[in-house]
């Protein structure tokens, strides 16, 4: 009988022969292979050393993890209904054992007694904080519960899994459910080609005349960026707001409605939080971040509010002030805001996202990442071979200059009407010692951008990437460059393991300031007709612009930050009603710019109601404080590329993982603690 392709861990996951049928009895072997491991590790016999205890349970528990990470993997990416039912049919199997794990008390006596042990103090550093963190998180995983109480919490944490994986499956569900059909070419106006060019090709690929525009962002932004159609405008805009919600829009189904999971998932996680002894669940998920306690996070974001909310004040008078001069809009409505400041932008600044978008061709941006890094921190990266889930995938390893692989990665980079939305990186497989040689890391980079249309001279064109595009890939890239730079040697804290939630973006929005630096983006630019690289006079242009709205962008930021801590720091809302009061509270103290009554954001918030950051979004404007402090290393330096910086940014802040505490990470780089005043200045709100 061949092997179950999932069962195969001797190098890259086998998407070439893995399917939905794969599933169930793979997972199942493993689980199985896992309750074995834990029942043997848990018996008396078996002696509390790293040695003979703990190694033994993180080396055989990972493959179990890794095979669920594919699964995972594919459900995200080729979301069709077989993939679908293969991960939700196991799912409540994976929370089952991860909870039954997290409770077992034998498990939990054995790391305490290691952590009481003189053997302890023998321990590496990252030996010693893995214990550490094993006893914090079986204290969360509810192991110190009455056993009367365990069944409950397993309840709970299973229906969880649930809920998130069904949010986000209706918001899909609903995003793919509505087009807009025109065919009149009047209604395309001040569409730039690109769009109109995507538009047809889609309406032709769902046997339709004419023009199909969607919900999903490719689509969806350039329509409500340059269409001069208002009507149309309001019409997806109304469309995109209410997705997933209860309102009767014309296309949206009762079943996809996210606002009963909502209530149930807030009321669960208080449940939770009360059974484990905590006053609410923003304490059980900062009780792992470097923020201590939900005051000190609302305080970090009303004092940033504070700051940037006179600043975008001035960005919205500005703006009803041009629509209304310039544009003849009186009654300024949130489906004219990104028309406006597009018009507002090339008025201003005589530049256009369009023009720039030209200049932004896929291969040229993509060697000009790799360039960047390769010279940031001395490594190479070049085109490698693997199975992949799609034709459009590419695969490239990361080696030494001498050859010597580091890691390698997956490269995503279109939308499909099958792949969830937004842009993420995700674990394949993580860096650890195995015997005497080194599992290397590999990693899977997701965006979500337009795919290339068009032809020239019988040839295919590439895709061309906005700005803000470039900004998001080199963003994932640094999450990646964080799983994959990594030199840990144990597994629970190697890469992004063990790493705190509110420093996991540190690296990622540290590469987002190199699409600033004009060597990068000459390097990494080439003009889809001409060839040639972005001229200086319009990247002056760009950088004149860069803080543009940029008062209007944080508010933004820190309304759905504040919405976040204040959700699962209160007391469990009783409805849909109550969440979205809140969220006008918190619209009430932070806002400028305020959607309709019938917008429905939290019902698309997959970020806290889909993934992994509920009482934890404000880690963005906390990690950009810390990354753009870590930025200003190197303009004191004088040089983007310092080499002894770099090294410095790579030895104490890349390559540790989780091994010691981002502080400590950020102190070794830095020599200080975190000020500010770099991001206020990046983002023109103090003077440079």
């Amino acid at each position: 009988m061949p092997l179950n392709p999932l069962l195969d861990f001797t190098d890259l996951p086998r998407f070439d022969a893995i399917t939905p049928a794969h599933v169930t009895p793979a997972i199942t072997e493993l689980l199985s292979a896992g309750r074995t491991l834990v029942e043997r590790l848990s018996h008396s016999d078996t002696a509390a050393t790293w040695e003979d205890f703990a190694a033994p349970l993180n080396a055989g528990l990972e493959n179990l993890g890794r095979a669920w990470g594919v699964v995972g993997h594919l459900h995200s990416v080729n979301d069709v209904p077989a993939w679908r039912e293969a991960y939700n049919a196991l799912l409540p199997e994976i929370s089952r054992f991860y909870s039954e794990l997290g409770q077992n008390l034998a498990l939990f006596a054995k790391y305490r007694a290691l952590r009481d042990s003189p053997a302890f103090a023998q321990l590496s550093t990252a030996q010693k904080k893995i214990v550490d963190n094993e006893i914090r998180d079986f204290r969360l995983g509810g192991a110190e519960l009455p056993e009367a109480d365990k069944p409950r919490f397993q309840a709970i944490q299973e229906t969880l899994s649930q809920l998130s994986a069904k949010f986000s499956e209706n918001l899909l569900d609903a995003t793919n459910a509505f087009s807009l059909i025109l065919t009149d070419a009047a209604q395309l106006a001040g569409l730039p080609e690109y769009a109109r060019e995507a538009a047809r090709t889609a309406a032709q690929e769902s046997g339709s005349e004419g023009w199909k525009f969607t919900l999903h962002a490719p689509s969806y932004g350039p329509f409500m960026q340059y269409a001069e159609n208002r009507e149309l405008r309001a019409q997806m805009y109304r469309a995109y707001a209410t997705r997933a919600a209860e309102i009767d829009n014309g296309y949206s189904l009762p079943e996809w409605d996210n606002g009963p999971l909502i209530t149930q998932m807030l009321a669960l996680k208080a449940e939770k939080a009360a059974l484990l002894g905590f006053a609410n669940y923003a304490e059980i998920s900062l009780d792992s971040k470097m923020a201590k306690n939900p005051q000190e996070v609302l305080r970090f974001l009303r004092d940033m509010a504070q700051k940037a909310k006179p600043f975008a004040e001035k960005d919205l008078a500005e703006l009803q002030t041009f629509a209304r001069e310039t544009l003849g809009i009186t009654d300024f409505q949130p489906w004219d805001a990104a028309y406006a400041s597009e018009k507002l932008l090339e008025a201003r600044y005589a530049f256009s996202e369009q023009e720039v978008k030209q200049y932004f061709t896929q291969p040229k941006v993509i060697a000009g990442l790799f360039a960047a890094i390769e010279k940031l921190f001395a490594v190479r990266i070049a085109p490698d071979q693997a199975p992949v889930w799609h034709e459009d995938v590419r695969f490239y390893r990361i080696t030494t200059p001498e050859g010597r692989l580091i890691g390698q990665f997956y490269l995503d980079l279109y939308a499909r009407e099958t792949k969830r939305g937004g842009a993420w990186m995700d674990e394949a497989r993580t860096r650890q010692r195995v015997g005497s040689g080194i599992q290397t890391p590999v990693a899977y980079l997701n965006c979500n951008f337009a795919r290339p249309v068009g032809e020239r001279d019988g040839q295919p064109l590439p895709a061309t990437f906005t700005h803000d595009e470039v900004i998001t890939l080199f963003h994932e890239t640094g999450h990646g460059l964080h799983h994959l730079l990594t030199r840990g040697e144990e597994l629970g804290v190697s890469g992004i393991h063990g790493v705190e939630w509110d420093a996991v973006e540190l690296p990622s929005q540290f590469m987002e300031n190199y699409c600033w630096e004009w060597e990068v983006l000459q390097a990494m630019s080439a003009h889809i007709d001409t060839g040639a690289p972005l001229p200086r006079a319009l990247f002056d242009k760009m950088l004149a612009a860069k803080n543009f709205q940029s008062g209007l962008m944080a508010v933004r930021q820190l309304e759905f930050s504040l919405f976040d801590m204040l959700l699962h720091s209160a007391p469990a809302p009783n409805n849909s009603a109550e969440v979205l009061a809140l969220l006008q509270a918190v619209r009430a103290e932070v806002a400028v710019l305020f959607p309709p009554p019938w917008h429905r954001f939290p019902h698309s918030f997959s970020h806290i109601f889909g993934g992994g950051y509920a009482a934890g979004y404000y880690s963005y404007k906390w990690a950009e404080v810390l990354s753009a402090d870590c930025y200003a290393a190197f303009e004191e330096a004088g040089d983007p590329f310092d080499p002894a910086t770099g090294r410095r940014f790579l030895d104490e802040i890349l390559s540790r993982g989780g091994e010691r505490s981002a502080l400590d990470n950020f102190l070794a780089f830095r020599g200080r603690p975190p000020s500010p005043d770099a991001l206020l200045r990046h983002s023109g709100m103090i003077a440079a």
